[in-house]
């Protein structure tokens, strides 16, 4: 009786334990989703993407990799077409460099706000340049991720009006013709430089100044480097939340549905608080010190239109894309 009683209390023992170390095992089950962006951890992106996390735990493990720990500003679309990344925060300049036609989008004055940007995105024109990128470059864009219209911030402090001002300013832009081009568009002198490298630069002379939102100033404390903030509102600052296509074909119908919906509902929460967060930080920079003014915005208008439709980038832009677009 007793190795009857031994018996089965063995056989239920190692029964138990063979489904506790089973039980890790099927919960490490859910495919991994590494995502890379060069925002840093405090960016209202990043509790963008933490409540992005939370809505898809059930179908997917997140681990989220921030201020380009990663990988470097320009190379996480590269890491995704080699299988090495799984989700990024993707410039539209970066998709140009691979699919010109996609250069119309980063153009300066397209958009007129973030409302015209949502809308595009989500218009047949929208779904004609997101399936471009999906047969071309193997990426899902699951949409416009807004951070803020871009304004141009100096050290120097000479007065800015028109972009005849800006003759001479060596203004920071991202790596790639189609940023450094956006420089030329607003009459500056582009400077390739690195995001990281950015605050180091103006303090050292390398750059006069540096164009972004004025949340990604605050951010990254530019502000400390800067004497003045010229609001010329040039374009509006958007990424794109994208996934790999492998991952999302894998993906059953109902499952793209909750993500797609989960993308949804933290890009509309991260372009709420931008907005809200713009407003407020035009008068915590004045209070730092900052000089912040509207030059003559239809002359940097007009310039960068000029310049735009004259340029090698227009002629691979889809035909009457740009009147469709102001249509909107």
């Amino acid at each position: 009786m007793d190795m009857t009683t031994n018996r089965r209390r063995f056989l239920i023992g190692t029964g138990l334990a063979a489904a506790a170390a089973a039980f890790p095992a099927f919960a490490q089950d859910k495919p991994k989703l590494r995502f890379s962006a060069v925002f840093s951890e405090q960016d209202i992106r990043a509790e963008m993407m933490k409540q992005f996390a939370d809505a898809i735990k059930d179908d997917f493990t997140f681990e989220g990799y921030y201020g380009g720990n990663l990988f470097k500003q320009g190379t996480e679309l590269v890491a995704i077409q080699r299988g090495n990344l799984e989700m990024g925060n993707i410039a539209p300049q970066d998709i140009s460099k691979q699919i010109p036609a996609w250069s119309v989008v980063t153009a300066a004055y397209l958009f007129r706000d973030a409302a015209h940007l949502k809308t595009f995105f989500n218009s047949d024109l929208g779904a004609e340049m997101k399936k471009m990128a999906e047969d071309q470059l193997g990426i899902r864009v699951l949409g416009p991720t807004y951070f803020g219209a871009r304004q141009v911030g100096l050290k120097p402090e000479k007065e800015i009006r028109t972009p005849a001002d800006m003759a001479g300013i060596k203004l920071r832009m991202p790596g790639g013709d189609a940023w450094q081009f956006l420089g030329e568009a607003l009459g500056a002198n582009p400077v390739p430089m690195a995001y990281a490298e950015v605050y180091t630069g103006m303090q050292t002379g390398a750059i006069d100044g540096q164009d972004n939102p004025l949340p990604n100033v605050e951010n990254m404390k530019f502000y400390e480097v800067m004497s003045q903030i010229v609001m010329t509102s040039h374009l509006v600052g958007f990424d794109l939340l994208v996934v790999s296509k492998k991952v999302w074909d894998e993906m059953d119908s109902d499952k793209q549905a909750r993500f797609q919906a989960a993308a949804d509902a933290a890009i509309d929460f991260s372009t709420e608080k931008h907005l809200a967060h713009e407003a407020e930080l035009v008068t915590f920079f004045k209070e730092k010190g900052l000089k912040i003014y509207e030059p003559d915005i239809a002359a940097f208008r007009s310039y960068a239109q000029e310049k735009y439709l004259a340029s090698d980038l227009a002629k691979d832009w889809p035909e009457g894309m740009v009147e469709k677009i102001n249509a909107l």
